[in-house]
């Protein structure tokens, strides 16, 4: 019998009056890379914590690599990888000193052939005696991924691992990633960033310890009700302001130099906007009907109060 990476069913978890995690079900799948995403607050760490041993739940079943997380802990940690959200490795050891004593606590002994693949793999090999302390932002997340793979886990979690680290480094991870997941790993991670869940087999988004909605990236835009529009006006603030209010307007959501309109009706919706930016002195210097974006449907979602658990 073939059992799923993950497998949760009604997971609850408490700080004091706050419900990190609400009555959350959950399968993730072997072989898949899976994201948790949701504002700070959403139960995204908690939730991976939980699954990783580190917290108890105080209530709900939890399965993780076919083993109960109650009765048989340690059987997953052995098989587990995690990554955190902070560095956690020893600033004042070097690269080959970090793996190697990541690799005593997993109790591998033969671990030189595995450390040097990992090293050649993501262009370590050349500063492996450098202090962690001393390396960049990228290759500190670098570093932490080897020493995650050292044991050769068959689930990692990865709790925000680009946070903080340049675009090419970002670029360079993702990289390693998509090529972890064609080893038949499993490989399941938070992030902030919409546009890297959106390279994931699955999404899960997540707001206030509950499961909105869960589904491939491709089908969680098809929810967006109605026509994303992209402007760029000479007064962006203004605008943004102004459409608030305009009532064929159903949400409006500023990103940089732009503002995303989301119009249930485009043909009577936007000659409106037109007209009364206009009236208001704004010009409008481009616009165009966009697909609808991950972040489109979660701001949507999320003030529309929308939640679906099945």
């Amino acid at each position: 019998m073939t059992y799923p990476a993950i497998h949760i069913d009604n997971l609850t978890k408490s700080f004091g009056p706050v419900n990190a995690v609400d009555h959350l079900d959950l399968r993730i799948n072997r072989g898949e890379m899976f994201a948790l995403v949701g504002p700070d607050g959403a139960g995204k760490t908690t939730t991976i914590r939980i699954l990783c041993g580190i917290i108890p739940p105080d209530g709900g079943e939890v399965s993780v690599l076919g083993f109960d997380l109650r009765r048989e802990r340690q059987h997953i940690v052995n098989r587990i990888g995690y990554l955190s959200q902070r560095f956690s490795l020893y600033g004042d050891l070097s690269i080959d000193e970090n793996i190697e004593f990541f690799a005593e606590i997993h109790n591998v002994r033969d671990y030189k052939n595995r450390r040097d693949e990992l090293f050649d793999y993501m262009r370590l090999t050349p500063f492996r005696s450098r202090y962690a302390a001393q390396l960049s932002g990228g290759m500190k997340q670098k570093l932490a991924l080897a020493c995650t793979l050292i044991h050769k886990p068959e689930l990692i979690f990865l709790d925000e691992p680009t946070t903080g680290v340049d675009p090419v480094s970002r670029r360079d991870f993702w990289q390693i990633l998509s090529d972890l997941l064609k080893s038949g790993i499993t490989i399941v991670l938070t992030t902030p960033y919409l546009d890297e869940a959106e390279r994931c087999n699955r999404v899960g988004l997540m707001n206030n310890g509950t499961m909105m909605v869960v589904d491939q990236p491709k089908n969680i835009k098809k929810m967006m009700q109605g026509t994303v529009v992209e402007l760029i006006c000479d007064n962006i603030r203004a605008a943004y302001k102004i459409l608030k209010e305009v009532e064929k307007v159903k949400e409006v959501q500023a990103f940089g130099d732009r503002i995303n309109l989301i119009l249930e009706d485009y043909d009577s919706g936007f000659p409106k906007v037109e007209s009364i930016l206009k009236s208001r002195n704004i010009t409008i210097e481009s616009s165009r009907t966009v697909t609808p974006s991950l972040e489109n449907v979660f701001i949507s979602l999320m003030q529309e109060g929308k939640v679906d658990t099945t």
